[in-house]
């Protein structure tokens, strides 16, 4: 089904941006400007994406944005996933001006509001019923990483176990506590020991396989290194509290996991007693082409983390969870903002228009077609290792063909290319961003009202940088 036109504001008035107006912009400038100067000496150090998307922005509608130089761009990175609606969404912005104008208090802790009520009654809409009727919900302060921090929290307070399962590529957060769970070992590598009791496992990344397999032979292998680890009485690895997992890995490069692996890890967890725990911060709300990603392969978590688009592109995160497991005491997970009222009125608007206008189904649609164009790309770029991922959250991987492959036929990872195409997608006005092993996977997160022309234009755009990217490095 495809959405609705988005012609006109939430006020009436024409939106500024079409793929028209896109097509008919002078070639784009990435000259730098004052407010780049400005960030870059009074910004910490710790910056990041600036460095990559050197932009000043000024306004944004749809798929759209545009810089103080006045340039379109089309975005697909989209507040990295949180932004289903895409920028100033006519039902959402309705939503904020509405919820200003009631007099409703902004700030409210975890007290209870007509707001909250509703927001909720719409977010467990969404659950599949058998969790539905069973489900509590924790908000969190307003990351994802505290909702990861909430989940795994819980899961220990209700096992009365501390040990805790996280994979390869596993992405949840940059606090201190969540970076015990991932993957990339930049960020960890300073901070030494993380104060937690973390045991890491293989993911099924096919491409890669860890286990020099691939198909169901490596699906195989690692459910059979789960299943023996927890079984062997002298394995080293204590009982676990929780397996934390991403369905479709994003920020370790937009790896899904097959159905068939999701099912299993379901099954053992549940033979031995450990809370399995869903990362969908990022695959949440219809990204894959599901409501939730986990929907994929028919299974239902014991907890399940949110964020990102729940929020309608404000900060909000929540813990939804097995009843079961509501073991902690008052106060045991708390957070000042964790009643941000605006950001609940955004995430309703946002739930009721992906459900009005059918945006999952869209999604998946407009994933196939953008998927699609990519692989076509594959005859000509030899650089195209593999295209994968699941709805409107796909990835490029870009490997150097000119030198030796793997056990698996995988060519190694270029992230150089990978930096050098993202460059050139950015001076054609197409915001992408990288990720995976060596950032050399080019990550694509439109909103999920992007239309066909505009899955077109995205795909030549690509396709316009991969060759120009190939002719100065290859």
């Amino acid at each position: 089904m495809t959405p609705p036109s988005l012609a006109t504001l939430a006020h009436g008035q024409p939106a500024p941006f079409s793929a028209g107006a896109f097509a008919r912009q002078a070639p784009i400038r990435l000259d730098d400007n004052a407010y780049l100067q400005r960030q870059c000496a009074r910004e910490s150090n710790a910056r990041s994406y600036p460095r990559r998307i050197p932009l000043a922005l000024e306004q944004g509608y749809g798929v759209y944005l545009r810089d103080t130089s006045g340039q379109l761009f089309i975005d697909c990175l989209a507040g990295a996933g949180t932004l289903a609606l895409g920028h100033n969404h006519p039902a959402v912005v309705r939503a904020l001006r509405d919820t200003l104008d009631s007099g409703l208090p902004l700030h409210t802790l975890d007290l209870a509001t007509p707001v909250k009520d509703r927001f909720i009654d719409d977010l467990f809409g969404l659950l599949p019923a058998e969790f539905a009727a069973r489900a509590r919900i924790q908000f969190c302060g307003p990351t994802g990483a505290d909702g990861i921090e909430a989940a795994l929290k819980l899961a220990k307070t209700a096992t009365g176990r501390h040990t805790v399962l996280s994979f390869a590529g596993g992405y949840h957060g940059m606090t201190h506590g969540t970076l015990a769970l991932m993957g990339n070992l930049g960020p960890k590598a300073p901070l030494g020991a993380l104060g937690a009791s973390v045991q890491f496992l293989p993911y099924p990344y096919d491409y890669r396989c860890p286990f020099g397999l691939r198909g169901e032979a490596g699906i195989d292998a690692g459910l059979r290194y789960i299943g023996q680890m927890l079984s062997d009485p002298e394995s080293g690895v204590l009982p676990p509290a929780a397996v934390v997992v991403e369905a479709v890995q994003g920020e370790g490069g937009v790896i899904p996991a097959p159905a068939r692996w999701l099912r299993e890890l379901r099954r053992i967890t549940r033979e031995h007693g450990i809370a399995l725990v869903l990362d969908e911060v990022q695959t949440g709300l219809g990204r894959t082409g599901r409501t939730f990603a986990f929907e994929h392969a028919g299974i239902v978590p014991d907890v399940l983390v949110l964020s990102k688009a729940i929020g309608g592109g404000l900060p909000m995160s929540v813990v939804i969870y097995d009843g079961a497991l509501d073991a902690w005491q008052p106060g045991a997970h708390a957070g000042t903002f964790r009643g941000n009222q605006l950001a609940m009125a955004a995430g309703s608007a946002t739930i009721r228009t992906i459900a009005a206008q059918g945006l999952v189904a869209h999604a998946e649609g407009m994933g196939q077609r953008l998927a699609t164009r990519l692989r076509q790309l594959q005859s000509d770029f030899a650089a195209i290792g593999e295209v994968r991922g699941r709805g409107l959250m796909l990835g490029v991987e870009l490997v150097d063909e000119r030198a030796e492959p793997d056990v698996v036929g995988a060519y190694p990872a270029d992230g150089d290319f990978a930096r050098a195409v993202q460059r050139e997608c950015l001076q054609r006005g197409l915001i992408v961003e990288l990720g995976g092993r060596h950032g050399a996977t080019v990550r694509f997160l439109p909103p999920l009202v992007i239309d066909e022309d505009e899955v077109d234009l995205v795909g030549e755009l690509f396709g316009e940088a991969l060759g120009a990217a190939t002719r100065v490095l290859r």
